[in-house]
């Protein structure tokens, strides 16, 4: 059932502000520099020993204040990441350097990221890798292993690593496919890897048609085995997926622009029992997807997400079926017009927590109504309502330390609020939200991929805590290295 325009102002007008929703990131009004308040417990992770590459802790400047979130960004001496004082990490993967089981060196390019409870009390984790375009484009491309190849022309895919307290191991989960960007994992304990692409077989070198998603299980190696498109979730630039364990429906960002991306939803067909490896024998126009249509709490039409300008807006949504999810002839964003869906810029992250899917939309400019330097929204399908959560205001000097912009990969923690990987320009972080609605920072990239007069740092990717909450991963894509933190995690007060 449609809630419609009406039906939302309605509601809108009889509970007044009382329809923001409740849940762990609380109302994140976070202006940029904004700090936050930490208090009570602690917890200190064991560090996943892993090919006894760089362990670093830090030692010099920072931003943050003494009893301020986790305190000021420690300079790292080998070069890799600032943290707090007490924190220290641990490099699990590095492209070029670290070798798969099969000899070849890790893939290069990490994004998306998520981990599973291995056997005997290891930790699994799926890592995408972002490779664009033909495999000459790249010098560490996923290697081709037999049976795991969808398009041997392409150069993505995934790896699987096994960390071990004193050992790591790693292996292809999927090659041939392009662009694997921010992906999502399942309740049923798999990893949705994303196409973040529409090159279609003979463009760009592609032997077959991509911008699609496929299943990943971590544990099963035979169930990977002929990788299959999940043609119902349609082919446009994915970005990330969520499930919704309750109602079965799946959410997928596009990063496109021109004109911007959308927000899906797919509804399975009736009958359908979600589980291992079940997506892949669905027919390619099985269920129903649709991208989504907001309006405010006067029953007027959202046309982009930028026009929100201050935490705690909340529209209402109503979803509008995709004519041709398979995009054959139009990429399914161009397919509707004016007035028809809403529209955001760079629409990336998502995680499922508090009964809903946090979204984010990375960043603004001049293709948009209103620039921002990004937000973070929660959607509630049980209210079909969307709240921002997040605004960073645009950061008029990203190559000082400081002030964080471009929000991208997201994983809601354990220890309250979310945790928030910066894609943005200059400096970049690793960094929280906490329910009192404050940003602080938790990691900061110094490994320079540029030159002493004009340094370059990478965005941050794959952020994500290991099943028992005591370590977050997190990736720094280029050239491709994965890192576990560990230190004095505290709860946030909220």
């Amino acid at each position: 059932m449609s809630l419609t325009r009406r039906d939302f102002a309605r509601t809108s007008a009889i509970t007044g502000a009382g329809i923001a929703l409740a849940g762990s990131a609380g109302v994140l009004a976070t202006a940029p520099n904004a700090l936050a308040s930490t208090e009570t417990d602690t917890a200190h992770g064991d560090a996943a020993a892993a090919h006894g590459q760089g362990h670093g802790q830090g030692h010099g400047h920072g931003h943050g204040l003494p009893g301020v979130g986790y305190g000021p960004l420690k300079s790292d001496p080998k070069g890799i990441l600032a943290l707090p004082a007490g924190f220290s990490y641990q490099i699990i993967t590095y492209s070029g350097r670290t070798r798969l089981e099969s000899g070849e060196f890790t893939p290069s390019n990490h994004d998306g990221t998520s981990t599973f409870e291995g056997p005997r009390g290891t930790t699994l984790l799926v890592n995408n890798h972002e490779l664009a375009g033909p495999r000459a484009n790249w010098t560490y491309p996923v290697p081709l292993t037999e049976g795991l190849v969808y398009d041997p022309a392409a150069a993505g895919g995934c790896t699987v690593v096994e960390v071990r307290r004193d050992k790591v191991a790693e292996w292809v989960g999927i090659a041939g496919t392009a662009t694997n960007c921010a992906g999502g994992s399942t309740p049923w304990g798999t990893w949705l890897t994303c196409e973040e692409t529409e090159d279609k077989a003979g463009q760009n070198g592609m032997t077959k048609d991509h911008g699609y998603v496929f299943e990943v299980d971590p544990v099963d190696h035979r169930a990977n085995r002929a990788p299959k498109p999940i043609k119902a979730l349609g082919r446009y630039a994915h970005e990330a997926v969520v499930v919704d364990p309750k109602r079965g429906h799946l959410f997928l960002t596009e990063d496109a622009a021109g004109p911007n991306g959308l927000l899906y939803r797919w509804t399975p067909p009736a009958g359908f029992r979600h589980g291992r490896g079940r997506l892949r024998t669905l027919a390619a126009d099985a269920g129903v997807l649709q991208a989504f249509k907001c309006f405010d709490s006067g029953g007027r039409f959202v046309d982009d997400l930028s026009r929100a300008t201050g935490t705690g807006t909340v529209y209402g949504v109503d979803w509008v079926d995709v004519p041709d999810r398979d995009a054959r002839q139009v990429s399914t964003r161009k397919q509707f017009g004016e007035g028809q869906v809403t529209r955001a810029r760079k629409l990336e992250g998502m995680w499922w927590g508090d009964g809903g899917v946090y979204i984010v939309s990375s960043f603004a400019r001049a293709e948009s109504p209103v620039q921002h330097d990004g937000q973070v929204w929660f959607y509630d399908p049980r209210r079909r309502t969307l709240t921002l959560k997040v605004l960073l205001g645009v950061n008029p000097d990203p190559g000082k330390d400081g002030a964080f912009d471009g929000p991208d990969n997201i994983t809601v923690s354990p220890y309250g609020g979310l945790v928030i990987a910066e894609d943005g320009e200059g400096v970049q972080h690793l960094f929280g939200a906490t329910d009192s609605g404050r940003t602080y920072p938790i990691a900061r990239n110094e490994l320079n991929i540029g030159t002493a007069a004009k340094p370059e740092y990478s965005e941050f990717t794959g952020v994500t805590f290991s099943p028992d909450g005591r370590t977050l991963y997190a990736n720094i894509q280029t050239p491709g290295i994965m890192v576990a933190i560990t230190g004095p995690w505290k709860r946030q007060k909220k």
